[in-house]
């Protein structure tokens, strides 16, 4: 190929190539003569190497013709214009291809029926003596011949334009016509149904009266017989509310004298329970004789060989002596209440409060086991923090105070509760509580006792 590229420039040299290439075009290139170099540029194109391509163009020496005037156009002619060396490559392959208009222009005589637009793309490429001036006449002549085709356009458009108007005009006036007979006949049309539409009205308007007035005469019935029904509605209503609180106050009547009822003879079986049990634990204790005792041996004297006063002194107990806590759960019927966590922070407060209440309840299921009174240990419900999920032990009532409620005032509730007379038994330390239980007739102990009694189980 390098053999051939040089021939061609030999070639070229020797028959004048560019030897108009000191003349310079002093205009744009018109653009249908742009297109027709970027034609013969493409076409040329594929007869060169990729070595004898500028590096610009190389990647489109695969494409062909047509891709490479559609994707390469402009890079194309910027290289024809200004790299002189593609230019005579482009110019030799036209050469070899034996156009005949190539050879005409190198002969100096381009000819007379070729299409100057051709012309002037090849003398563009070629470059022969006096190429501008044949690209300047090409590009006027083509000028001349658009501006002879756009007037013959014109003038066929204007006499198309023309002929379209005088069809217009004459659809138009007969168009015209019949919308002035329409409009005439739309005209008495119209009076005829504006007399009618009058009437109309008129008969409208005394109809809108006769419903106004009915309409006034029924929203006076309405209003009457709303107001009638709001009464017979109150009037129902409150009937259903007397009717309500008579059934609620029999209903509570009812409950109050089942309740009433119900736990009077509780309190009463209970305090009946207590006085045969004391009595037969006095009879036990006293060890009196099933016949009667005259009345004479009743006599509160002290006797040769019998307990002095001071004896009977020496019996009672201290009051921090557990023993103290034995005599009174030994009494018939005994209630024994407990303050929970006095008793608790008074003997391991360091424990957490789950740990306190476990040991409390084991020591005093032991001891209800031991001494068959009844228990219940209180615990205050505002220490929790969530529901306290505990099985209470055998023979031990468990019971927390509800919200706003402290467990001594729940503790003064279960004493209220029991029936005079009966062995109530209370263990805290807290003096307003001690003090309370006492005027209500329990016997309250301190905590260390119960926690003394306990460590011996």
């Amino acid at each position: 190929m390098v053999e051939h590229t040089d021939g061609v420039e030999a070639a070229g040299d020797a028959g004048g190539a560019d030897d108009g290439v000191s003349e310079v075009l002093d205009r744009p290139l018109p653009e249908g003569i742009r297109r027709r170099v970027i034609g013969l540029v493409a076409e040329a194109f594929g007869g060169l190497t990729v070595a004898e391509l500028p590096a610009q163009l190389r990647q489109y020496a695969r494409f062909t013709p047509s891709r490479r005037a559609k994707f390469a156009g402009n890079a194309m002619a910027a290289a024809v214009e200004s790299d002189m060396a593609f230019r005579q490559r482009i110019s030799a392959r036209l050469r070899e291809t034996g156009s005949e208009l190539a050879e005409a222009l190198e002969a100096g005589s381009p000819p007379a029926a070729a299409d100057p637009e051709d012309v002037a793309a090849m003398a563009f490429v070629l470059r022969p003596a006096g190429w501008v001036k044949l690209v300047t006449a090409a590009g006027e002549e083509a000028a001349r011949a658009s501006a002879e085709r756009a007037d013959e356009e014109a003038r066929h458009e204007l006499t198309r334009l023309r002929e379209e108007l005088a069809a217009a005009r004459a659809e138009a006036k007969a168009e015209t016509d019949r919308v002035r007979a329409e409009l005439e006949a739309v005209r008495r049309d119209t009076e005829s149904l504006q007399r009618k539409l009058r009437s109309a009205q008129s008969d409208v308007r005394r109809g809108e009266a006769a419903l106004r007035k009915a309409q006034g005469e029924l929203e006076a019935l309405r209003a009457e017989a709303a107001a009638e029904k709001a009464a017979a509605q109150g009037e129902a209503r409150r009937a259903k509310a007397r009717l309500s609180e008579a059934e609620a106050a029999l209903e509570a009547s009812r409950r109050a004298t089942r309740e009433g009822r119900s736990i009077e003879d509780v309190r009463l079986r209970l305090l009946l329970d207590t006085v045969l049990d004391a009595a037969q634990g006095l009879r036990r204790e006293l060890a009196l004789p099933p016949v009667s005792v005259p009345p004479a041996d009743t006599v509160d004297a002290v006797r040769p060989g019998t307990m002095t006063p001071r004896d009977i002194a020496t019996r009672a107990l201290s009051e921090t002596d557990p023993a103290l806590l034995d005599q009174l759960l030994a009494l018939p019927q005994t209630h024994l209440l407990v303050d929970g966590y006095n008793v608790t922070k008074t003997g391991y407060p360091t424990m957490p409060l789950d740990k306190q209440r476990l040991r409390l309840l084991g020591g005093l299921a032991m001891l209800a086991a031991q001494s068959g009174a009844e228990v219940t240990c209180v615990f205050d419900g505002a220490e929790l923090a969530a529901p306290v999920l505990l099985a209470p032990p055998r023979g031990v009532r468990v019971l927390f105070s509800k919200p706003g409620v402290t467990a001594d005032e729940l503790i003064r509730q279960l004493v209220r509760a029991e029936p005079p007379g009966r062995p109530v038994v209370v263990v805290s330390t807290d003096r307003e509580v001690a003090d309370g239980v006492a005027k209500a007739g329990a016997r309250p102990v301190a905590s260390a006792l119960l926690l003394k009694r306990l460590a011996r189980t």
